[in-house]
């Protein structure tokens, strides 16, 4: 196991082999995507801000920014790193809701749009989701550790989880 976590900042998708382990800082409104092959011991992490692309932006520019292009990317970069489709597995965290009061009435929040759009992006290409943190009104930073791989999720207000 290494020692130091590579950290996997906004908008970014890292994917590495065991003994590596990624880690998703601070996550509010984003959702980390974490994609495995248990078997193979290889891995990444996407750290999406946004459901989707604007009208007119183009998504391939920085496909992490968003979900309906991070986990299409970060497939095809695992299964380039040596990851066997069949043995891929997902897991979620993120997605809050962090400031309830500050989203206009009848307006379903980034957060929960983020968390909606990751599980179809997830559907649409037959990736199984193994476990997820996501959604609430608190902040949660997470680690992927390959070599074990485990999933931690850590909270302030609810502690820490193992997905």
């Amino acid at each position: 196991m290494t020692d130091q976590p590579i950290i996997v900042r906004v908008a970014e998708l890292i994917v590495r082999q065991a003994p590596a382990q990624l880690e998703a800082l601070g996550l509010g409104s984003c959702v980390a995507v974490i994609l495995h092959d248990p078997e193979a011991r290889v891995g990444g992490l996407a750290h999406v801000l946004l459901p989707a692309a604007a009208v007119g932006e183009r998504p391939d520019a920085t496909p992490a920014r968003y979900a309906q292009s991070a986990v299409p990317a970060l497939l095809e970069a695992i299964l380039a790193a040596g990851a066997a489709r069949h043995r891929v597995v997902a897991r979620l965290v993120g997605g809050s809701t962090m400031f309830r009061s500050l989203t206009a009435p009848g307006l379903i929040a980034i957060g929960e749009r983020n968390i909606v759009a990751t599980r179809r992006a997830l559907d649409t290409l037959s990736l199984p989701l193994v476990g997820e943190a996501v959604g609430g009104d608190h902040g949660r930073s997470v680690r992927f550790d390959l070599m074990a791989g485990t999933v931690t999720v850590r909270s302030v207000r609810h502690g820490t989880l193992a997905l």
